[in-house]
């Protein structure tokens, strides 16, 4: 089947034209509405805004402080849409105040930067409509924007929908105007509403205009962020090209309007598709190219530097030429060879390569996606494969140019700010819209104390509060099972390594209290039928655990294993690598970490933190998109079901669905507090659910999908007194950075920080917790914001509990950047989505067998 046929196949309909070359002159995007400038905008101009428009609803009357959000079916960006939820006035004991008070204050500078506006402005949204009707919205901003009335103002108009700064004289202003064909067009401007800063439609305008501002600083924009292409970083010796540049955000926090930023960098090989494809057809040999070609390539992104463009390879189309022609929009026929020299001046070299095909799909409603062809020679690949991902020393260059210390984190800042400052263009663009960049926000946060760590017979207080790996080797773990009955399968070659890590194991299990046997051995060829054999031949009702020593990462042994082991034949399982067997150097932490592990799965419990709430159970939840069946999403639920929180559930389930909100939580919770009853006798008086997973525009989704599921299931448990719940929302990337200013210097702050003002929005009840170090670069926070609540805990006890159980991980002896059940529901759904791809067993449901 040739590439159009297939493309065909999917349902992807072709355009009525030839095809389009992935160019602007050639494939035009929707015009953008221009933001202060006097004719219509082109391709180059700024992000369009009718995803704001599309929302505003047509009728509203003059003087309503909001405009519709969700008006005509159209999107608004999904950051957006969150602002418009509120959940704080509906929690009575922090509706007045949701800071803390408890810990060292310690002062803080931020990548925040003021935005002041007059203390009476206002964004002022009018509907435009013309009579008689135009179709092009080119001719519709051209035929507005030429208007003395409007010529001077701040505007950003998408052909329906006009936002100006100030406002006109009339309710309704009628204006004419004249085409270039002589026809009278007569143009009725109404107000519709006056909107005041903290909107989320003048927060979404005001990115807008921050976008066009990067764009005068010769930044262009990739994705969501905005790169220099001009000033790359090079890693010669990878082929890698790393183009810096910033994320950006503009939001209403507590009490003003503020800019953030933060460095980003775009990964890009100095390899073209065409030079991948080369290069794997002198691999592989022709027979089966095109099949691994497309399994290679298909759903990768390219950016083509004629146009500083990103596109998604949806097909490969081993039919068209360079040589073959396409229809121009004006409908001239051209060769692809002849198009790409008159209009970029580039000269083909290979006219035999295919074309590739991206699906563009339009921003616009009911406007049809189109297709693309994409040369081969002029895509440079994105991003790094799981192959690149996995060697060491890329990683490690890759790393030293990215991870940036706080000083060189600011030092980038204060570029960014310097330039917004004495650009004339940038300057201009904000003072015609009223606004005033200013200095960059300091504030004051708090350090929490640090946790003592209880084993069986010791409390722990480790040297460092981020990691107690030494004295987990000699200390006694609170609990574990003896490994009785065991296998090790292992290839001939790996006999040796086989012995010494036994014995390491052995040792370093006896001073952990950890019992272990001597296993029985088997020795298999090296492939992953050898392996499964041998596991379906020798596990019987009675083993506990089988190894696995795998001689390579060959993708059929883990998956084929781990499969069998968690859904097939529930028994836990233990996959090692033969070379991290072979460090000699490293053997006893290797040892620690393994029987960590194998502790765990055996139902184990390594250490507990104090926590003064009784009957308290916590919960995480996370979603993972399937690998495998891209239409499914994994949700995982992991919760404790004892006193100490040391003891785990783990359950999940694949789900069809677009998108990463879960229904099946009320079988979870009411499966966890039957589990909590059986070893409890009775109900948890208070239940905390951490939720991870939650993607930019779901915050409503989840106030009105989850929480009523987890709420029914409660009621359900009890008919006397319900537990009480509380849902908090887990973000690890966040746009604000902290930085401790010490000494005229900047470090990250200690372990720790909390943030609960200033940096937090006003609406919410959210705070920011640094729960993990940086060995290299800068300390990303964690951002919490609790959804539901009527445990009615203090921030500061909020706050201190969501401290606490970052400690108790326990594949890390440490600190880590989220609270434990959320690392367990991330590691059993990651587990499940790339290798299992089906519901592990429920006799795997009361051990962490996925560490």
């Amino acid at each position: 089947m040739s590439g159009r046929a297939r493309v065909r196949a999917r349902g992807i309909a072709r355009c009525p034209r030839a095809s389009e070359v992935g160019c602007p002159q050639a494939c035009p995007e929707p015009i953008s509405a221009d933001l202060g400038d006097n004719e219509a905008s082109s391709n180059n101009g700024l992000v369009e805004t009718s995803r704001i428009s599309e929302l505003c609803k047509d009728g509203a009357s003059s003087g309503n402080a909001e405009c519709t959000l969700m008006g005509r079916g159209g999107k608004i960006t999904r950051d957006v849409m969150d602002l418009g939820v509120c959940t704080r006035e509906k929690l009575a004991h922090v509706r007045v105040c949701k800071t803390g008070s408890s810990g060292i204050p310690v002062k803080l500078v931020t990548n925040l930067f003021s935005l002041d506006l007059p203390q009476d402005w206002k964004l002022y949204q009018y509907h435009v409509t013309y009579m008689p009707d135009l179709e092009s919205r080119n001719m519709r901003i051209a035929l507005l924007y030429s208007h003395k009335e409007l010529s001077n103002k701040a505007k950003a108009f998408d052909g329906a929908i006009l936002f100006l700064s100030q406002k006109l004289e009339e309710k309704v202003t009628e204006l004419s105007s004249e085409t270039r064909r002589g026809e009278t067009v007569k143009m009725t401007v109404t107000l519709t509403a006056e909107l005041p800063a903290s909107s989320p439609v003048c927060i979404q305008v005001f990115s807008i205009i921050f976008k066009k501002i990067l764009k005068k600083l010769s930044m262009y924009q990739v994705g969501r962020n905005f790169y220099k292409p001009s000033e790359p970083v090079e890693i010669p010796q990878h082929k890698l090209s790393l183009w810096p540049g910033f994320a950006i955000s503009v939001s209403y926090f507590e009490s003003k309007l503020l800019f953030s930023a933060d460095v980003s960098y775009k990964i890009l090989r100095n390899e073209t598709v065409l030079e991948f494809m080369t290069d794997l057809c002198y691999r592989t040999g022709m027979s089966g190219f095109t099949q691994m070609c497309e399994r290679e390539l298909i759903g990768l992104i390219v950016l083509t530097r004629y146009n500083n463009r990103t596109y998604r390879i949806n097909d490969i189309d081993w039919s068209v030429k360079p040589t073959h022609s396409f229809q121009k929009r004006d409908g001239t026929e051209i060769t692809y060879v002849d198009y790409y020299k008159q209009q970029y001046d580039i000269t083909l070299s290979d006219l035999h390569q295919p074309m590739l095909v991206s699906l563009l799909k339009s921003k616009r409603n009911n406007v049809e996606a189109r297709l693309v062809h994409l040369i081969p020679e002029l895509c440079f690949l994105t991003g790094l494969t799981s192959q690149a991902t996995s060697d060491f020393q890329l990683m490690k260059a890759v790393a030293e140019k990215t991870r940036l210390s706080p000083i060189g984190r600011q030092q980038r800042l204060a570029r960014l700010a310097d330039d917004i400052q004495r650009n004339k263009d940038a300057r201009l663009e904000l003072e015609t819209w009223g606004l005033h960049f200013g200095c960059q926000m300091s504030l004051t946060g708090r350090v929490e104390p640090s946790e003592k760590i209880l084993m069986q017979d010791y409390i722990c207080q480790p040297v460092s509060a981020a990691d107690w790996s030494k004295d987990i080797r000699t200390c006694k773990i609170l609990s574990a099972q003896s490994l009785n009955k065991w296998l090790i399968i292992c290839s001939n070659r790996a006999e040796n390594v086989t012995e010494n890590f036994l014995s390491c194991l052995r040792r370093v299990g006896s001073s952990m209290g950890f019992n272990v046997d001597y296993p029985k051995i088997i020795k298999v060829q090296e492939s992953p039928a050898a392996f499964l054999g041998a596991i379906q031949k020798h596990v019987d009702p009675y083993v506990q655990l089988v190894m696995c020593i795998l001689p390579s990462t060959q993708q059929g042994y883990y998956e084929s294993i781990k499969k069998y082991l968690s859904s097939d034949c529930p028994v836990p399982s233990q996959c090692v690598l033969t070379r991290t067997l072979s460090k000699q150097g490293m053997m006893m932490s290797i040892a620690t970490k393994i029987a960590m592990q194998m502790t765990c799965k055996l139902g184990g419990e390594l250490w507990a933190i104090e926590i003064p709430l009784k009957s308290l159970m916590v919960v995480g939840i996370d979603v993972c998109k399937d690998a495998f069946n891209k239409g499914m999403v994994v949700i995982g639920f992991v919760a404790s079901i004892n006193l100490r929180i040391t003891r785990w559930f783990s359950r999940c389930i694949l789900q069809r669905t677009t998108t990463e909100v879960a229904d099946c939580l009320k079988v979870f919770m009411i499966g966890a507090l039957n589990k909590w009853y059986e070893r409890n006798h009775g109900l948890p008086a208070r239940i905390v659910v951490y939720r991870d997973g939650v993607g930019n525009g779901q915050l409503k989704t989840l106030i009105e999908y989850e929480v009523p599921q987890l709420l029914s299931s409660l009621r359900e448990a009890s008919s006397n007194t319900s537990s009480k719940l509380s849902v908090i929302v887990v973000r690890k990337r966040c746009m604000p950075r902290f930085f401790m200013e010490m000494d005229h210097t900047l470090q990250n702050p200690p372990l720790g920080t909390v943030v609960d003002s200033e940096a937090t929005r006003p609406e919410w009840y959210d705070f920011y917790l640094v729960s993990q170090t940086a060995c290299r670069g800068t300390v990303n926070p964690t951002y919490y914001n609790v959804i539901y609540d009527d445990n009615g805990l203090k921030p500061d006890h909020m706050q201190r509990l969501t401290f606490k159980l970052c400690h108790l991980y326990y594949n890390w002896p440490g600190l880590i950047s989220i609270p434990a059940p959320c690392q367990y529901a991330h590691k059993l759904t990651f587990l499940v989505a790339q290798s299992i791809h089906k519901e592990p067993s429920l006799e795997l449901a009361n051990s962490l067998f996925y560490l």
